[in-house]
């Protein structure tokens, strides 16, 4: 009982918006890979997909580190 309480009162820390950060980051990787591998490279849309891919991984990042914590 005292356990089914304790589990009750803890705060989980997963929220659904999780998922779809990870998959917007996966999405953000497929296009970056798919711009490089271009034979005409578009560098405005190389360079933006890298900075937007770089932001969703330090958002990605930060988010395991509070699941982890």
């Amino acid at each position: 009982m005292l356990l089914a309480e304790a589990a009750a009162s803890a705060a989980s820390k997963f929220n659904t918006f999780d998922i779809f950060m990870i998959l917007f980051t996966l999405l953000i990787l497929i296009g970056t890979i798919r711009l490089v591998t271009q034979p005409v490279k578009n560098k405005f849309a190389i360079g933006f997909s890298v900075v937007c891919l770089l932001v969703f991984l330090a958002s990605d990042f930060a988010m395991v580190q509070n699941w982890m914590s």
